[in-house]
């Protein structure tokens, strides 16, 4: 199960625009802590508002997220949002066009680079922080032997789990829930 809210990029401007390391950055706070004004990006980010109002106009030329005026008290706040909750892609949309593909092998290449660095993160916190979590944090690899299609029903499964664990109704209780990035790369290679 897939998610309607997902879209399909075919356009090597939109994945230009969301390969920024900023705009990227920003992209996983709003998709984390949802419509934010642009004072808590900034905050959030460690960035000045000024350079995050100019990766949002990016951001917003490529329909990757949009402003959120009904949010604002007063016609000086500026809040945002995402346009959809998420993005994917396929290389080989891109071929027919070299300049285009190498902008989707980019945008490939510094998104695993994004998902390293957030795992290579956790591991370089604290004792006391990695303790707080006991074992909870995960890592697992498994060699496989399938077809393309059955890869692509591997896929169609693990997204269905973490779209409904993402979508669950989160209890209103006072337990101490921080975020946490998962991910997975299914990927034909060699041992």
């Amino acid at each position: 199960m897939e998610s309607s809210d997902v879209r399909q990029v075919t356009d090597s401007r939109v994945l230009a625009a969301m390969s920024h390391p900023l705009r990227r950055r920003l992209m996983d706070v709003l998709k984390v802590h949802g419509p934010t004004t642009v004072g808590l990006l900034a905050e959030r980010t460690e960035q000045a508002p000024a350079n995050v109002s100019h990766h949002l106009k990016v951001l917003a030329a490529a329909d990757l997220v949009t402003e959120a005026p009904e949010l604002a008290r007063d016609r000086r706040e500026r809040w945002w949002r995402l346009v959809t909750r998420g993005l994917r892609w396929s290389n080989t949309d891109f071929d027919a066009d070299p300049a285009s593909r190498a902008v989707a092998d980019a945008a490939t290449s510094l998104n695993l680079d994004r998902h390293v660095a957030l795992a290579r993160a956790w591991h370089a916190t604290d004792e006391t922080t990695q303790a707080s979590w006991n074992d909870a944090p995960f890592s697992t690899n498994h060699w496989l032997h399938l077809t393309p299609e059955e890869l692509a029903e591997l896929s169609r499964e693990m997204i269905g789990v973490l779209t409904r664990w993402a979508d669950r109704d989160v209890p209103d209780d006072d337990a101490d829930r921080r975020p946490v990035f998962v991910f997975v790369h299914g990927v034909p290679a060699r041992p």
